[in-house]
């Protein structure tokens, strides 16, 4: 004989009540529409909260893969559906944002400046998700600590058109002991292309005349990411000792 609560949990799964399924399974038991609707509490006329999230999801589905399209979209976008005003839609963009930072916080306990997937994996939810080129610059001390990062630029960017110059002033202002180059692909694809790979030696050439070393140039795809460090690219970028001591004198 099935128990009272039994009984209410099965009508609660039945009737798709978010807050008592919630209760009664637990958290991963919801969809994502059910637990948008917690977060967005009511619904509006003929329409229930977790009505009004499926719709917010089919809505981000042009922005972005289900629940991350939340991240893409804007929040005239998202105010512009029935049943969603500026408060909600604040908190819609607000629940994007927090679970990238998390995301974030936890890829940062893994973090390890030796490691270029652990660095990939920590600067992942940071840079994945946008629609724009960023190019970074990370700089160390010695020991590779990191000193300081720096966003060189930001926006639809030819990578060649980016000075060793600039790089250098803000390592020796920094007074780095070597570098990193980080930027992202927004289209999700990390390959080099032949403009990443001249401008990555070139950096790495003025790094050995200036005694800052390029350590890695990594790209930021869509949950992947390419290492010219771990593809052995910058090996074949080195040059003998009599180069350099030629390029110094």
């Amino acid at each position: 004989m099935k128990s009272v609560k039994s009984e209410n949990n099965e009508y609660y799964r039945q009737q798709n009540l978010p807050y008592e399924k919630f209760i009664a399974y637990g958290s991963k038991s919801l969809t994502d529409s059910e637990l948008l609707a917690i977060l967005l509490r009511t619904g509006t006329r003929g329409v229930s909260a977790k009505d009004l999230g499926e719709r917010v999801l089919t809505e981000t589905a042009r922005c972005g893969n289900g629940l991350l399209g939340l991240y893409h979209i804007s929040l005239q976008d998202l105010m512009k559906l029935d049943g969603i005003g500026q408060v909600k839609a604040i908190q819609l963009k607000a629940i994007a944002e927090l679970s990238t930072r998390m995301a974030q916080a936890k890829a940062k306990n893994m973090l390890s400046f030796h490691n270029p997937y652990s660095i990939a994996d920590y600067y992942m939810e940071r840079f994945r998700h946008e629609n724009v080129e960023y190019i970074m610059l990370l700089m160390f001390d010695s020991a590779l600590h990191l000193i300081k990062e720096t966003i060189l630029s930001k926006g639809t960017v030819n990578a060649s058109l980016l000075s060793p110059r600039e790089v250098f002033i803000h390592a020796f202002e920094a007074k780095a002991a070597g570098i990193m180059l980080l930027h992202n692909h927004p289209g999700g694809d990390p390959s080099p292309s032949e403009n990443d790979i001249t401008v990555t030696e070139r950096i790495f050439q003025t790094g050995l005349l200036t005694d800052i070393p390029l350590l890695d140039h990594i790209i930021i795809g869509d949950n992947t990411y390419f290492s010219f460090k771990e593809s052995k690219i910058m090996a074949d970028m080195s040059c003998s000792e009599e180069a350099i001591q030629e390029r110094k004198g």
